[in-house]
């Protein structure tokens, strides 16, 4: 990369100042209050503070649609085994892209944005969201290296900031 790039010069310069006021060292890897929440990429959500929790209190997973995949279960595993995990939030969101049309839409849509062919990946989208949450929950469930963690679903309104139990 040439030195003079400044495509991350914004981020970098911001990190000097956090940097200078850093007050997290010390802070121990284990969820401290034995949770994890699988939610959405989405820019609206604030996942620690929408549940009045901070820095070390939760693990936090993100993909586009908050879905259950192959990588989070293998996540949480990780969290439940070694981090001190013992209940897992499955939380989607309102308005969300993943939950709004077809997965032909999206491949069109990444296309019309100037993207490459994306047929060969599956974004997941789902025309019924609780029943993708209530799935995805059963999902980790009945995954048998998480027999111990107790799993909800929920979902958040980006207009009110609520969350309601789907299950």
């Amino acid at each position: 990369m040439p030195s003079g790039d400044q495509t991350f010069a914004d981020v970098i310069a911001a990190n000097q100042a956090y940097a200078q006021d850093f007050r997290l060292a010390g802070l121990q890897a284990r969820a401290a209050r034995g949770l994890a929440v699988l939610t959405c990429i989405d820019s609206r959500i604030e996942p620690l503070a929408m549940l009045g929790l901070g820095p070390g209190d939760a693990k936090i997973l993100r993909n586009a649609g908050a879905r259950v995949t192959d990588d989070v279960l293998r996540t949480l595993v990780l969290a439940s085994h070694l981090l001190g995990v013992d209940r897992v939030m499955v939380v989607a969101h309102t308005k969300c892209r993943m939950a709004a049309g077809s997965e032909d839409d999206v491949h069109t849509a990444v296309g019309e944005a100037g993207g490459p062919d994306t047929r060969s990946l599956s974004f997941l989208v789902t025309s019924d969201q609780e029943a993708t949450v209530r799935a995805d929950v059963q999902r980790v469930q009945s995954w048998p290296y998480l027999a111990r963690v107790r799993v909800g679903g929920f979902l958040y309104d980006v207009d009110t900031g609520l969350v309601t139990r789907l299950c």
